[in-house]
């Protein structure tokens, strides 16, 4: 497992990060969508399993689930099962919020 830090603090993470706007980062050689509900954070694959869809232009539903702008799959963010749709899980990462900034952990 592999851990990365964004920002050096909270408050750089809540303005580089706007409420409900996927927003994608490359992390070691990796592309992940990062999204900010409120005081929850989620990471996962920036792109949808099934057919390689740009997550970025993902809409997000109430259920706290991500949903596929090209065959409307839906996942839910923390768990990245597939909750509509015919495809494997999305990958999420484990993402935890600190006073020093956001840490994500990527599986190597």
């Amino acid at each position: 497992m592999k851990e990365y830090r964004l920002g050096s603090s909270k408050q750089e993470i809540f303005e580089l990060l706007p409420e409900r706007k996927v927003k994608k980062v490359i992390l070691g050689e990796k592309p992940i969508g990062i999204l900010r509900m409120g005081e929850l954070f989620y990471a996962f694959d920036s792109q949808c399993p099934h057919r390689g869809a740009d997550l970025l232009q993902a809409n997000i539903n109430g259920l706290s689930e991500i949903i596929c702008p090209l065959h409307q799959y839906r996942f839910d963010l923390k768990t990245g099962q597939v909750r509509s749709g015919y495809c494997s899980d999305l990958p999420v990462y484990s993402v935890h919020l600190h006073e020093e900034g956001l840490t994500i952990q990527i599986p190597q």
